[in-house]
């Protein structure tokens, strides 16, 4: 189905919002190689309307630069030559307002194609640049986390708004029991979904049991307390080689003040820790070390999915406005949190589903060829729009990474 250019321009608005306020000398900087430029996604989101739907299905639309698909190709190699990623902080030109007259000039004729007749694979295509701004929305935020975290000032990159964040006591951790079977995974149904969450297919999971919210920054201090980064029996060897080799001794972002009160940096600034929330900003390695330490184990990314299915896509998600994940709520049965707040750990690896076929064309390089190396997360976070998740969505990130606001839930054998 052709997205409407209202559905077209709420993405594209929610966009700028993220930004509004912050100038050239906070979008433009690179805080590290992982991380882009908060210029950069305004740009690459706006080259991907302009590469794949109107460049070659525009009716006579001319480009607002050449020089531009060069800066802006993030990895389709289908499409030519691009900047090289660990040096897009050193595009100072195009200036920020530069880069949002041509989104303005893009969304302009964006209006006029989705006014006229649109073919159904031109409308999944557009469809498509939604979704995948919406993933781009996220990454500027937590770029811009990592980017304001090196800065001593420890600024804010946006304001909670007060009522976002209620206090809550401790919610004591309870385990939900699943019988297993043979059940379905991926994606069913004529809705939107990333390539990567099909085929539909058949799995079958032992009886397991999954804990109703995420490990807390609580529980994580106690593993720090108990010598959890200094002990090599938990992690897998290349989890202790990374904390050896990155001297990692604390989740990403923690901080204590000079009083000894622990901080964490988050994207409202530098703020008191919320023991009660759910721990952010964990690795796999990290995630898989606690979960050993805590007896337990992490879920496959079937198990979470089986225990998600049928739960209202409802959180803490971007809208709500808190910046940071949130408590869980102590009262309510089944799993809590599911979606929204944190990005949860399994322990499947990255990899194609029975009868994955990838996509013709430079689209196909969108997800299939990252299937190496890198391991699935579920149920989005405080930073992803709401209308982007669903049950079956498969984030992935290499096991060393922590600058998303990727969490836990531990999951065990019954």
């Amino acid at each position: 189905m052709t997205p409407s250019i209202d559905a077209y321009r709420r993405v594209r608005e929610a966009t700028l919002r993220l930004v509004d306020g912050l100038g050239d000398a906070d979008l433009t900087p690179q805080s590290a190689e992982f991380a882009s430029p908060a210029k950069w996604h305004l740009a690459h989101t706006t080259w991907f309307f302009e590469q794949f739907v109107l460049a070659a299905r525009g009716r006579g639309y001319r480009r607002f630069d050449e020089r531009f698909g060069f800066l802006f190709n993030s990895y389709y190699n289908a499409v030519g030559a691009r900047h090289d990623r660990p040096r897009r902080g050193l595009l100072t030109r195009p200036a920020l307002a530069e880069v949002l007259a041509w989104r303005a000039h893009v969304d302009h004729a964006m209006a006029d194609f989705l006014g006229g007749r649109v073919s159904e694979d031109a409308g999944a295509l557009v469809e498509l640049g939604l979704h995948h701004e919406q993933q781009h929305q996220e990454l500027i935020l937590t770029d811009l986390l990592h980017l304001f975290a090196q800065n001593p000032l420890r600024p804010a990159v946006r304001v909670s708004n007060p009522a976002a964040a209620m206090p809550a006591a401790a919610c004591a951790q309870e385990w939900i029991a699943f019988d297993g079977g043979n059940v379905e995974a991926g994606h069913a149904g004529a809705a939107f979904a990333f390539d990567n969450e099909s085929p539909r297919h058949v799995v079958a999971l032992r009886p397991f049991r999954l804990a109703a919210r995420p490990v807390t920054n609580r529980e994580w201090q106690a593993f720090v307390d108990a010598g959890g980064y200094r002990d090599p029996r938990p992690w897998l060897s290349d989890g202790w080689d990374t904390v050896q080799a990155q001297r990692w001794q604390a989740p990403l972002y923690w901080e204590d003040g000079a009083d000894g009160a622990p901080l964490q940096m988050t994207l409202d600034g530098l703020r008191p820790r919320d023991s009660e929330a759910p721990v952010a900003h964990v690795s796999f390695f990290e995630a898989d070390a606690y979960a050993r330490w805590a007896g337990k184990r992490l879920p496959t990314e079937f198990e979470w999915e089986h225990a998600a299915r049928g739960l209202a896509i409802e959180g803490n998600f971007v809208e709500r406005g808190a910046w940071r994940p949130l408590p869980a709520s102590a009262s309510g049965a089944g799993p809590r949190q599911m979606f929204g707040d944190v990005w949860e750990w399994t322990a499947s690896p990255y990899v194609a589903y029975p009868g994955f076929r990838v996509a013709a064309g430079a689209v196909g390089e969108y997800n299939g060829k990252f299937m190496n190396g890198q391991y699935v997360l579920r149920g989005g976070s405080c930073a992803s729009p709401r209308s982007h998740l669903r049950a079956s969505y498969r984030n992935f990130f290499q096991p060393g990474q922590r600058w998303q606001f990727s969490g836990l839930r531990l999951a065990e054998d019954s």
